[in-house]
């Protein structure tokens, strides 16, 4: 069985995209020489015709997306830097999103943004190393944030064949991970459906993104002491709210895991919900980064500012003593 990375997986799903439908294209800057390593062979394989080098104007690229998928394509724009989502929230957000909603489905905007590398995990400083997913959820944009190779595969295929607009966040902490997956066992993973990584009785911890990972190993570690169920929602708008309160039903208990600021982000958003609907055991906790967070330059500050293993530990413990 051959061991895929979750960065091949990306690079596997566009080219099958692809091959299968001439309307998918590429634009992105320097995606021609693939300096993100997710593009690598595909100007080789279909072309300059589908594989475009932009200028450095994002507002400017992501409007021409727009219009070409009005037209009848199915543009993937890569966006080497998260940040450069804030430049381009105009675009997607009251454009591309909005253009069907405002015409009663009259039109499909099938445009893909694809952000490999988001948020940070080696020193990418303040402007680099956002993970501004909770706004795209907010605002009702369709948006996922893949943990495993096989569902970067799967979310960004079904990314891509959605009329609707999609944000496809691949997080760096994600990137390198490894897995064995049998190639012809790929398939298209629906929007808006959560998975149990691992099953457990006395916690249900939701993670986000390459943070799964991170709840696996502790779930490992406290598996003496402590039964914890692994959620991953993959899919953070729509979220699989049945999914999830069916573990909490279960479990009686929730620690939410998100590697974005505390204030108004996600992990608030799925507590939130939960207390409206299950009666809990205990008190909900969020591991998060802090309040207005800015990643600084320096790899030891970048990483004290992320959540760790060893402050979900704690909250595990917490939860699971309260109550």
């Amino acid at each position: 069985m051959p061991r895929l990375s979750y960065r091949r997986a990306l690079t596997r799903a566009l080219a099958d995209e692809m091959t299968c439908d001439e309307s998918v294209f590429l634009l992105g800057e320097d995606i021609r020489v693939a300096a993100a390593n997710v593009t690598t062979g595909l100007l080789k394989k279909f072309g300059p015709e589908r594989v475009l080098d932009t200028p450095l104007s994002e507002q400017a690229f992501t409007s021409f997306a727009t219009g070409a998928a009005l037209a009848g394509a199915r543009p993937v724009i890569e966006f080497q830097i998260p940040s450069l989502l804030f430049l381009v929230f105009e675009q997607i957000v009251n454009h591309a999103h909005k253009f069907p909603l405002m015409t009663g489905g009259q039109c499909a905007v099938p445009v893909t943004y694809l952000v490999p590398g988001s948020g940070s995990r080696t020193g990418w400083a303040g402007q680099h190393s956002d993970h501004p997913y909770s706004l795209f959820a907010h605002v009702g944009v369709t948006t996922v944030v893949p943990a495993t190779p096989a569902d970067a595969y799967g979310l960004l295929v079904s990314a891509i064949r959605c009329d609707d607009p999609v944000v496809v966040f691949a997080p760096a902490g994600a990137l390198d991970v490894r897995a064995d997956v049998d190639l012809p066992d790929l398939v298209p993973v629906p929007l808006g459906r959560g998975c149990v990584r691992r099953a457990g009785t006395d916690v249900t911890v939701v993670a986000v993104g390459h943070l799964v990972h991170d709840a696996l190993a502790v779930a490992d570690e406290l598996a003496g002491q402590v039964s914890v169920e692994v959620f991953d929602p993959r899919t953070l708008y729509p979220f699989d709210w049945d999914g999830l309160l069916d573990s909490v039903a279960r479990t009686g208990r929730l620690v939410v895991v998100d590697d974005s600021n505390r204030s108004c982000g996600i992990a608030g958003e799925i507590i939130a919900t939960v207390v409206e609907r299950v009666a809990l055991a205990a008190p909900p906790r969020r591991v998060t980064r802090p309040d207005g967070a800015v990643l600084p330059f320096a790899p030891a500050l970048d990483r004290a500012v992320q959540p760790g293993r060893d402050q979900l530990t704690a909250a595990i413990q917490l939860t699971c003593k309260d109550g």
